[in-house]
């Protein structure tokens, strides 16, 4: 294999990393409580976009597999240009657990925490949230529609 075909392996996997993490933290219940591979994550998509994309299409010689390996960076292009960059850059904070309202004493990974998000100059997001941590760095947060005192 030559270098070219190394960069290209390297970037497309890391792309795709990038954008299943962004995806599942953006679009799912599922929630990175790493700051740093949450950033990684989100400003990661709106810088290695576009690298990928212009990489892939200098990169391919046949037209076939230039048109294949280009559509998921030119949608995910499409997808930041609708969600809006500035819009990303600011839910790039992870939310930070301030009181644990309740903690499940027979399954210690299952709580209720009240948690709060920096969002820059716009303030800060609230949350009441049911968390099971699946480990320090990842969880899944459930809204919790009873207000826990």
């Amino acid at each position: 294999m030559t270098i070219k075909k190394y960069i290209s392996l390297f970037l497309n996997s890391i792309f795709l990393l990038i954008l299943l993490l962004f995806v599942l933290d953006a679009f799912t219940a599922f929630d990175i409580k790493n700051q740093a591979i949450k950033s990684f994550a989100y400003l990661g998509i709106i810088v290695m976009t576009p690298v990928v994309l212009t990489w892939n299409l200098w990169f391919f010689k046949k037209l076939k597999r230039k048109i294949m390996i280009a559509i998921v960076p030119s949608l995910t292009l499409v997808g930041i240009l609708a969600i809006h960059p500035i819009k990303i850059i600011f839910s790039s904070a992870s939310w930070q657990t301030q009181k644990v309202v309740y903690q499940n004493r027979h399954i210690s990974f299952k709580k209720i925490e009240y948690q709060v998000q920096d969002v820059g100059a716009l303030g800060y997001n609230k949350r009441t949230v049911e968390a099971t941590y699946l480990t320090n760095w990842f969880m899944i947060a459930h809204p919790v529609k009873k207000q826990y005192k």
